[in-house]
Order: C-alpha cells, then structure tokens, then sequence
C-alpha cells in the first residue's frame, strides 16, 4: 500500500454504476498526487462511471471512496466528454471559464474582480487569452477545449478530469491538447484523463488503466501501450 500522505484518493472494493446498478464492482484503485494516469476501455466499459464517481457526481454503491491525505474531499476540475453548454446563448470565452470560480461565490455575491484576475490567469494557462471577448459558440472544436479546461483550472483543482478531451478535434488540435496535459503535469497537477486515442498518450502519462470486462488492470504507460500489450487487452475485449 502506497504512504497515505502521497495518496489523493482512493477507490476500496468499491461498486460503481447508474441508478443503483453496478457497472464496476471491487474496483481497489489510488490516485497518487501528481500523477498523470490515463483510463482506457471500450464504449460502454465504465470510464466515465469511474469519472463521474470519482468527482462525486455519482454516488459509490457499495464499498468506500477514501481520501487517505486530508480530512475532506479534494477539489477536482471536471472536464466532461460532452459540455451542455447552449450555443445559442451568447457567453464569451471568459464568462465560460468565470464559471469555474462560482463554486466560491456566497449568496447574492458578485463576481469580484480577483476571481476575473484568476480566470484570464487559466485562460493563459491554456495559452488562451486571445478566446477572452470571443463568443465560446464561434470557437472551434479545440478553442472550446481549451476554454473548457481553463474552466476547470479557475476552479483551483487538486485533480483535473479529462473526460475524452481531444474527441473530434483533428491530429494538431490532439497534439496541442495533450501538449497542454502534459505541461500542467510537469507543472505539478495530478491529472486523470480518459481517451480513445492511444498514440497522443506515449511519453506524456506515467500510468494506464485499462478496463477490460469488469477488471481494472494498471500498469507503466511504457508497458501497457505497447505493441504487444495493446494487442493482448484488445483480445481480451474481443475486438
């Protein structure tokens, strides 16, 4: 077992899913401080389960979620796979990423003007300050990606959630992505990032988790993204 005090939370003999129906159970898995761990799995196989658990969107069915470092829950930056955002409704990049900073917002306070200092601060963070005055509906697919991410940074995080970050955005948008993972890692973020895409994930995450069936198997990323290991987990699957 891993010295507690590196340990930001921990899933014990846990049992995750919808509406009171298991879709992982005795999931035992530690999330390390300042660790970049990538979730893998086929649609339907519980990444975003995982993810939405994780974060406290979805309650734990059975077993426990522990916080081994701290006496409370950490704060965590959502990024989810599909933001609900209307497009029609006209926010710009800036008030997009304001809303990471509501979560410290008391009854009828005003946005203050640290809290808009904070989030031009995740805006540049993404390399983004440009998308500030622009419409977040006229951005494109990885504009948007960035404003989201900054979102989830003005929210002060401990842990940032990338649910498939780079989904339906072209090869140099993926790359600038992962770039962007990549150094906020290097700067001491612990990230957990869900993707389909393997390639972009060599050389930038430390560790893999890979969902096959209803086991979680976690190795090095050197180990469980190659050649010969991904062969093996898509045989596993049946694919």
């Amino acid at each position: 077992m891993s010295d507690s005090i590196d340990i930001l939370m921990r899933f014990a003999d846990a049992t995750i899913g919808y509406n009171g129906s298991p879709v992982l159970e005795h999931v035992n898995l530690e999330i390390r401080r300042g660790s970049f761990i990538a979730l893998l799995g086929p649609n339907g196989s519980g990444k975003s389960t995982v993810m939405k658990t994780l974060v406290g969107i979805l309650p734990v069915l059975k077993g426990h979620m522990e916080y081994p470092s701290s006496n409370h829950t950490p704060r965590f930056g959502y990024v989810p796979q599909r933001d609900s955002l209307d497009p029609l409704y006209p926010l710009t990049g800036l008030e997009v990423v304001l809303m990471g900073t509501y979560g410290r917002l008391g009854p009828l306070s005003r946005v203050r003007h640290a809290m808009r200092a904070g989030a031009m601060q995740a805006l540049a963070a993404v390399r983004g300050e440009g998308l500030a005055r622009r419409l977040f509906a006229e951005l494109s697919g990885g504009e948007r990606q960035r404003v989201l991410i900054a979102r989830a940074l003005a929210a002060d995080p401990e842990c940032l959630v990338l649910d498939e970050p780079v989904a339906g955005v072209d090869q140099p948008t993926t790359e600038v992505i992962m770039d962007l993972a990549g150094t906020l890692h290097r700067q001491g973020m612990t990230i957990l990032l869900v993707s389909h895409h393997l390639l972009p994930l060599r050389g930038r995450v430390e560790t893999v988790i890979w969902i096959a069936g209803r086991h979680l198997i976690t190795g090095s990323a050197e180990v469980m993204l190659s050649k010969e290991k991904i062969e093996e987990m898509l045989i596993w699957e049946g694919i």
